[in-house]
């Protein structure tokens, strides 16, 4: 091994070489800060061209490497984000360069390279690990490319009852159906088809649509990279991501599958950052040609806080509805499950739950369950008076079938202004008072609780209900003209 000495008192040339490196490693600094200074510059014209949440998409963790021979090295993050800025960029970024420096004649993007491989007996300085008594965040779940693997960390696995043959079909129901059973069936995204988005009301069969894609799509071929989740299991990764300065593996998760589901996506609504992201990940998905499939509530067209250009990917696609249930498919989807559970309940009874409960389709699968549980464990025959006595709460529910979507419909025609007002974020007091009423008549006259409520207007906390309530009531003992609007208004709802 060449060992380094100190030269002798004296030794001239010693201390010419000692100078000559020293001016060599100064000017390498000032080449370097002014490299550094070059590239601040780049970023500022950047980010005034595609903006700012662009920009930190994009370039918020490139870093500037080195400059030689004409050419310019930066380094992404992940593949993903190399691709793309290579892709969409490039051309922009070398002319920048060029525009404020000349030496530059190519800017090439790479991947960060690894760490060095540590030598034998060198020892690394670790941080301390916090303790669990004064750590205040969850340690980041581990976000490895697992997906379509088996036993994946990030995929949500669905359930095996839920499947295409299982699932009963008829006229409100049947295109989202067909539309769900030919996507799950093809090799290869169809652009005008992509994404497929289901939407209905709680209970309808959604979710169960979207476990039977995903049973078809790994049963065809177990390789697919199927990630499935639920928007608010996506910002709350997305949150984490930020939080630990993670975003990159995120990105290189989330922009890498063949087929990205997501369930209830009205979830991002009023979340800026984490539609921003979404976005962004919808259009590099559907640029590499891979599967979108989501589902909601509601249409793109009624979504509440969103921004146009999401809206507008959204139903981009194929925009498939589940209706309301008819009294046939509810009596049709009875038949079939106390079939498949090959238990005999009478037809009377069947037909005693199809009509008493119309507006949810997993209320009614529960209330077959309880009354084929009562009857097999406590022995009593199953018939329409035992079914009244064991679904009497749920009767009693079934009976006020006034739905929150009603009363906003009706409050609106009622004051005269426009339905989208009942979730929009003004506070004029000729909308304000209307959206006060309707939350009064939604807690009075459904059994929905407040932060449900709260979401179906606008997503508002359940103290903006519950002081919704309290007014109303008090305006109803001071303000004669608004207790006869909230009497009125609870009779057309109710009658």
């Amino acid at each position: 091994m060449n060992k380094i000495q100190a030269p002798f008192k004296g030794d001239n040339n010693a201390t010419y070489e000692m100078n000559t490196v020293a001016g060599a490693d100064m000017e390498e600094m000032a080449g370097r800060k002014e490299l550094e200074a070059h590239w601040v510059r780049v970023c500022d014209r950047l980010r005034k061209e595609i903006g700012d949440k662009a920009f930190k998409t994009w370039f918020g963790e490139v870093e500037l490497g080195e400059l030689k021979a004409g050419k310019l090295r930066l380094y992404a993050p992940t593949r993903f984000v190399r691709d793309w800025v290579g892709r969409h960029y490039g051309d922009r970024v070398l002319a920048y360069w060029q525009s404020v420096n000349a030496e530059v004649k190519n800017v090439e993007v790479n991947l960060v390279p690894p760490p060095a491989p540590r030598r034998p007996n060198e020892i690394i300085a670790m941080p301390p690990v916090p303790s669990s008594q004064n750590s205040h965040q969850p340690p980041m779940p581990r976000m490895g490319p697992s997906i379509g693997r088996g036993a994946d960390e990030i995929s949500q696995t669905p359930e095996a009852r839920y499947t295409f043959n299982n699932f009963v079909v008829g006229k409100p129901n049947e295109f989202a159906y067909a539309a769900a059973r030919n996507i799950s069936e093809q090799d290869m995204p169809l652009p005008e088809r992509n994404p497929l988005y289901i939407f209905g009301g709680v209970g309808l069969g959604k979710t169960h649509l979207m476990h039977a894609i995903w049973h078809v799509i790994r049963e065809r071929d177990p390789k697919t990279r199927v990630l499935y989740l639920t928007a608010e299991s996506f910002v709350n990764r997305f949150i984490q991501a930020l939080r630990t300065k993670n975003t990159g593996q995120f990105k290189e998760l989330f922009r890498n599958v063949d087929v990205l589901m997501v369930d209830d996506v009205q979830f991002i609504c009023g979340k800026e950052a984490s539609q921003d992201e979404f976005f962004f990940t919808f259009n590099s998905l559907v640029e590499q040609n891979k599967q979108i499939i989501l589902s909601s509530e509601k249409p793109p067209s009624e979504l509440q806080d969103i921004e146009e250009r999401m809206r507008s990917r959204l139903g981009s696609g194929l925009v498939a509805d589940i209706h309301s249930s008819t009294y046939e498919l509810r009596l049709s989807i009875l038949q079939t499950k106390a079939e498949n559970a090959r238990v005999p309940v009478p037809v009377n009874v069947l037909e005693f739950l199809a009509h008493k409960i119309s507006t949810n389709i997993r209320e009614l699968e529960g209330a077959l369950n309880r009354v084929v549980a009562h009857g097999q464990l406590i022995g009593r025959e199953i018939t329409v008076e035992m079914a009244q006595d064991v679904l009497h709460d749920l009767l009693r529910q079934a009976d006020r079938k006034v739905t929150v979507d009603e009363i906003q419909q009706r409050v609106a025609a009622h004051y005269n202004i426009k339905l989208a007002e009942m979730s929009s974020p003004r506070r004029a007091r000729s909308v304000a008072r209307p959206r006060q009423v309707a939350m009064y008549l939604a807690k009075q006259l459904t059994t929905l609780s407040l932060p449900q409520i709260g979401k179906r207007f606008g997503n508002r906390d359940h103290t903006t209900v519950m002081h919704a309530v309290r007014k109303i009531e008090e305006l109803k003992v001071s303000d004669h003209s608004i207790a006869e609007d909230v009497e009125l208004l609870k009779r057309q709802l109710q009658g």
